[in-house]
């Protein structure tokens, strides 16, 4: 499939899908003779699995960073697995961390709910 095509199932622009070749994050990409790219189904897999590191806030020297261990094949397994370990443990923390902001908004909800319950309904007043 070409660019657009790879986009538009990719779920990501063209503009942002070049980047992604220019930084090295889409590792070799296949070209045809006349220097036109072309992806596969293997390249939607690994594009979908750069964006959830991009949207679980890995940065982007990093996915680069695991790019490159990826090319370079078998021999990076356990530096891959590492980068990925500390990605998951900083996840985990955050994670933790709203669940603690979501528990203090749950009980403001709850004192607010309790306060609008004891308050006389508007329609009363109007009979």
């Amino acid at each position: 499939m070409n660019v657009k095509e790879f986009s538009a199932r990719a779920g990501i622009s063209a503009h942002t899908l070049r980047y992604y070749d220019r930084v090295g994050v889409l590792g070799r990409v296949k070209r045809r003779s006349n220097g036109h790219r072309y992806f596969n189904e293997k390249d939607i897999e690994w594009i979908a699995f750069v964006q959830r590191l991009k949207d679980t806030g890995m940065p982007l020297m990093q996915i680069q960073q695991y790019a490159q261990l990826r090319e370079a094949g078998e021999s990076t397994l356990q530096a891959r697995y590492e980068l990925l370990r500390v990605h998951a443990e900083q996840l985990e923390q955050q994670l933790a961390v709203q669940q603690q902001h979501m528990s203090k908004l749950a009980q403001k909800l709850r004192w607010y709910d309790d306060q609008l319950a004891v308050l006389p309904c508007v329609s009363d007043s109007l009979d």
